[in-house]
């Protein structure tokens, strides 16, 4: 019986597009990515982890060392999540270093992600990740912060 309910639970989860959370730094902490430049090429390279490899991104917010974001697969034929950050890191890295003149690595080699499991949680996470930049003194109030928004889905 236990092991129904646990097959239940799992198949439940699979059905409603798991999201997962995710963060990544900066190698050595450089603030390098609070700035138009770095959005814009973040935001690009987002949008095209739909088309490359089936994944969407939702929220995001990006702090000068660190980036917060939401994905989610689209299709059974999504690419491994470990790929596709890692495909992103490389295209990041890439554009941003070349503007900056910066030496690689860009990004540290792993990453933090976090199985959200229900819109409660989601909300959440997003309250808790939107005030990131006024809990760093960054902004008097979160909503001011300029590096943050909705790529694919909300």
């Amino acid at each position: 019986m236990s092991d129904q309910r646990h097959l239940k639970r799992l198949a439940v989860i699979w059905e409603q597009q798991p999201v997962y959370f995710i963060t990544t730094c900066i190698a050595a902490r450089r603030p390098v990515l609070a700035n138009d430049t770095a959005h814009e090429i973040l935001l690009t390279e987002w949008k095209g982890l739909r088309e490359r490899h089936s994944w969407a991104v939702g929220r995001y917010v990006i702090m000068p060392d660190h980036v917060h974001f939401f994905m989610m697969p689209l299709r059974d034929e999504a690419k491994p999540l470990s790929a596709v950050i890692g495909k992103w890191k490389e295209w990041t890295a890439k554009q941003i270093l070349k503007l900056n003149e910066q030496a690689a690595p860009l990004w540290q080699p792993e990453f933090f992600d976090h199985l959200l499991r229900s819109g409660e949680s989601r909300s959440e996470k997003w309250v808790y990740v939107r005030e990131n930049p006024f809990r760093a003194g960054l902004v008097a109030r979160a909503e001011d912060w300029p590096f943050a928004g909705t790529v694919n889905f909300d």
